[in-house]
């Protein structure tokens, strides 16, 4: 067994010094996760790991193909196969070997717009080099960079990383995922008929409709809080088989609605080796992919780490240590593998990991000290004495009164959807994929969506558009000027907008640098406007709490 939990803050707390000698943050990393390896394993006996498994592989695969789906017909450089393969390799590699297990890596909408800008820039070339070679070529730089960042200890960065950024960036991405929804649904005009295409729309929205509904319903006072749960829990799958199996029913079967485009069992697109030559490409463009290698550090130093941070937001009840620079010399072999295979390279995903932390969430009664229980024995007995007029109706709902009170903190959920990628690329699995219309792929109009829900920007512009008079007193905003926090969502659309409008245009290939800007604007631009520090504290916060915020020195 494991040593305590308690013994996990005791321990990155005294062990994480600041430090610039090379190398000490890795090694810090692995003396404070390596005490917890084996109850990484053994904690997994747990039932939260079953939902938290399926739900994170429905909202991994079918996301991830959807972003690749533009890539794959764009370039005809990849297929299905890579894209179960790279998502595979990053959970076998993160589970088994990472720090941060909750972390979920895959294949991102950021990484497919990259890949196919580079192959953009490429084609307007008189010659042209190997696309893959060169993009090997591009991973190789980028690995390089990203073990020079683990071992200089660059990732004490991300202390200046808030919420502002963090927000700004996941509701980039939320907008990406509805991006490439739209973009699945239109493409069905020109490769399908119209009866077709006109299917696929109709079980997209049924899909996304019925997702929220159950979500909806786990979040109301019907049915006991076992089936809510359940709901909760399994929805999205419910409702991705459900409307795949519908496509084949009556009239809809009809239509012949497109599939999912699948090759043969473990075989790459085109039938090329697996193995890409990368070392034959000529010299000149070696020294062309290494800018390109390095916009791919830029994007996954942000993306990656902003992911791990998330997944270990200060909302969960964590207690076992991070370790940051670790995963990211991790993260360097993981693209240099993918470079070296011909895939798109993995790194962590947003939704996907916040969502795996809130699925092993162990809910329960929170604890309470000797005052606060006579108070609310206090409240009871009023209650009860009141007249039948002034009665207060008491909560029956266990679930308005449940809390997170633990995560179940284990590396199996991770490998074991990993693995269920690795078996899709078997003949038989691979042929139930081919079956699911690419309609199906509108799971990322849910993640989008259910991502946006709790996005800060999100949450923010909901309050402003609030009638004033039935906004709760207890809410934080509203010891903020509401001109305030109009300037500071402002601030955040901006950059969003930024983003969001560069990687339609051929300058996509510069979008992590607007994202990377995010943090020197937070840390110097936005103290120089007219918030006091009350307000900038309500408005935004550390993204984690400061037992994970040790691993790289602590925050602002």
């Amino acid at each position: 067994m494991g040593p305590s939990l308690s013994k996990g803050r005791n321990f990155i707390l005294t062990q994480r010094l600041p430090s610039i000698k090379p190398f000490s943050g890795i090694v810090q990393d692995i003396r404070a996760r390596a005490p917890f390896y084996v109850s990484d394993w053994t904690d997994a006996w747990n039932y939260r790991v079953v939902p938290a498994t399926l739900l994170i592989f429905f909202a991994n695969v079918l996301p991830g193909i959807a972003f690749s789906l533009d890539l794959i017909e764009t370039t005809n450089q990849y297929g299905v196969s890579e894209v179960l393969l790279s998502s595979f390799m990053a959970a076998f590699v993160f589970s088994v070997f990472g720090a941060q297990p909750l972390c979920i890596a895959g294949v991102t909408g950021p990484i497919t717009v990259l890949n196919k800008t580079i192959f953009t820039i490429l084609q307007r070339q008189s010659d042209p080099p190997d696309y893959l070679q060169f993009i090997g070529w591009v991973y190789l730089w980028g690995a390089i960079l990203h073990w020079i960042t683990a071992a200089l200890n660059w990732c004490n960065f991300l202390k200046y990383v808030s919420r502002f950024s963090c927000d700004t960036f996941g509701f980039f991405v939320s907008w990406v995922y509805l991006q490439y929804g739209v973009q699945v649904i239109t493409r069905q005009f020109a490769t399908s008929t119209l009866d077709g295409a006109y299917v696929q729309i109709i079980l997209a929205l049924v899909m996304l409709v019925t997702s929220f509904m159950f979500q909806r319903l786990a979040r109301t006072t019907l049915f006991h809080r076992h089936v809510r749960r359940f709901l909760d829990d399994y929805g999205m799958p419910i409702s991705l088989i459900a409307c795949s199996a519908l496509a084949y029913w009556g009239r809809f079967n009809a239509s012949n609605p497109t599939t999912l485009p699948t090759s043969g069992a473990f075989t790459a697109a085109n039938g090329r080796s697996w193995l890409v030559h990368f070392w034959e490409l000529p010299g000149k463009w070696v020294g062309v992919a290494f800018p390109f290698g390095i916009i791919l550090w830029v994007l996954f130093f942000f993306d990656h780490n902003v992911s791990s941070l998330i997944a270990q937001g200060s909302e969960f009840p964590l207690r076992k240590p991070p370790g940051f620079h670790y995963d990211f010399f991790l993260l360097g072999i993981t693209t240099f593998i993918a470079g070296l295979l011909g895939l798109p390279a993995p790194n962590g995903l947003i939704p996907q990991a916040p969502i795996h932390t809130t699925s092993l969430l162990v809910m329960g009664r929170p604890c309470k000290d000797d005052e606060e229980a006579k108070q609310e024995t206090v409240t009871i007995r009023e209650a009860k004495e009141a007249e039948p007029s002034e009665k207060h109706e008491l909560d029956p709902s266990p679930a308005r009164h449940e809390v997170p009170i633990a995560v179940v903190e284990q590396r199996v959920s991770n490998l074991a959807q990993g693995t269920m990628c690795l078996v899709l690329l078997t003949g038989p699995f691979l042929h139930v994929l081919h079956l699911i219309p690419r309609g199906q792929l509108e799971s990322s109009w849910f993640m989008g969506a259910d991502a946006l829900q709790g996005n800060g920007v999100t949450t923010k512009i909901l309050y402003l558009l609030r009638d004033p008079s039935l906004i709760e007193s207890k809410e934080p905003l509203r010891r903020v000027r509401r001109s305030r926090i109009l300037l500071f969502v402002t601030v955040q659309l901006v950059g969003f907008g930024a983003t969001f409008a560069i990687v339609q245009t051929i300058a996509a290939i510069g979008f992590p640098i607007i994202i990377l800007l995010l943090i020197p604007l937070r840390s110097s631009i936005i103290p120089l406007m007219p918030f006091t520090q009350e307000e900038l504290a309500i408005m935004d916060r550390p993204t984690a709490s400061p037992f994970t915020m040790e691993s790289v020195g602590g925050s602002l």
